[in-house]
């Protein structure tokens, strides 16, 4: 109980510190949302008249203040430039985008946990080399040269799959180009590091007695090794959810998929300040509940850690 309430404090530590340094930002920025809503040219009195309705002359602390005692209601407010409810344009955008994030990580850890424990087995070996050499290579390519690549090998040259996603039209055909755009890179570090941490593992005695004791090959990897080798997998998947993040505003952009990127790259454009707010709070949320969920998952996988807190 605790331990769940110390989350959730660091939850609402998060949110404020991540969302005022944003709001903050966003209005240092030259410029301002006037234009947007009024176009180019408008006369200094509709501006100054605009400027008073939507209190943009209020100091910034006063006016996140206002945001933020609106936002613990749950009205994140209205877009300046199309009048839609923040709410709405989120309920829209971001189950796309949370599609594509986890198509993404579903293929990185579905290609990567068997590489990586593969590789760890046959270290050394010339398939562990080439699949090394492989792997620093995807690591090598920016996600959007891949997804590049993608587009002209499979959706131009051979026509194999779509070069863009229609809206409304997302499924696992469609995102499949943008989520292994996202996921070529994650498989790398995934592969890698549990590749790492099982060669460490295979080195413990408890290895070698069950090996001695004549258990098959596929019960001591996937049972006495895989477990405890997991935790850095699962701490940098959890990390990972803010590289996705990030690459989904390039990935929807190239694949014209509507998502929370192509939202917020729209919004910043247009000095939508409430609408960026309410994609950072979306945003900052997800991070630490997923890293939360990760630590409740070390308690699955070890059983010592979960004692250790009932102890604490």
């Amino acid at each position: 109980m605790r331990y769940a309430l110390g989350k959730l404090v660091q939850l609402v530590v998060v949110l404020v510190i991540v969302t005022f340094l944003t709001f903050m930002l966003i209005n240092l920025l030259p410029g301002g949302p006037e234009a947007a809503i009024l176009g180019f040219g408008a006369d200094d009195e509709s501006i100054a008249q605009l400027q008073e309705d939507l209190s943009l002359n209020d100091p910034i602390p006063i006016r996140y203040a206002r945001w933020l005692g609106d936002a613990v209601t749950g009205d994140l407010g209205q877009s300046y430039v199309n009048g839609s409810t923040v709410s709405e344009l989120l309920g829209a955008r971001l189950p796309v985008t949370l599609a594509l994030m986890t198509y993404a990580m579903f293929l990185a850890l579905l290609v990567a946990v068997p590489f990586g424990i593969a590789t760890a087995w046959k270290a050394d070996t010339r398939f562990d080399k080439i699949t090394g050499t492989v792997s620093f290579a995807l690591l090598s390519v920016p996600n959007f040269i891949m997804a590049t690549l993608l587009v002209y090998l499979f959706a131009i040259n051979q026509d194999w799959f779509p070069a863009t996603v229609k809206e409304g039209d997302e499924n696992l055909y469609t995102l499949f180009l943008p989520a292994l755009s996202l996921a070529l890179g994650q498989i790398a570090v995934f592969l890698r590091l549990l590749r790492t941490d099982m060669i460490a593992t295979l080195q413990e005695d408890y290895i070698g007695v069950a090996k001695a004791k004549g258990m098959t090959n596929r019960r001591i990897l996937f049972r006495h090794a895989f477990r405890p080798s997991s935790f850095s997998l699962l701490t940098v998947a959890g990390i990972t959810i803010g590289n996705l993040i990030g690459g989904t505003v390039i990935i929807e952009q190239i694949f014209g998929i509507n998502g929370i990127g192509k939202l917020i790259v729209f919004s910043i454009f247009q000095r939508d300040y409430l609408v960026v707010q309410g994609v950072v709070v979306v945003i900052a949320a997800g991070f630490v509940i997923i890293n939360f969920a990760v630590d409740l998952l070390y308690a699955l996988l070890d059983p010592r850690i979960r004692h250790a807190r009932a102890i604490a």
